[in-house]
């Protein structure tokens, strides 16, 4: 078990491990759809002859750096809700 866990229950451990294991997962998730995006938009800017398309194309390729930095504040909000629990199962168990 991980050195930050071993104030707490087995079963509560657990389940914080679990969570952060399941954010880093939805994260890397972020990053493949913002690696998509973003292939998607340089391939559509440089293949497509409408200048319609090239524009959706490009908005594609901007889009990625936004999903990115939305999967990063959201990985950052699962770590700090998960120390924020372990605290507090510390506190309500008088271990300190």
């Amino acid at each position: 078990m991980v050195q930050r866990y071993l104030n707490i229950p087995v079963t509560d451990a657990l389940a914080a491990e679990r969570t952060q294991l399941a954010a880093e997962r939805t994260f890397l998730a972020y990053v493949r759809s913002a690696f998509a995006f973003f292939v998607a938009g340089v391939s559509g800017s440089q293949l497509l002859d409408a200048a319609w398309l090239v524009a959706i194309a490009y908005v594609l390729a901007g889009s990625s750096i936004l999903v990115l930095a939305f999967g990063f504040h959201r990985l950052h909000a699962s770590r700090t809700v998960v120390r924020d629990l372990v605290a507090r199962i510390e506190r309500e168990r008088g271990v300190a």
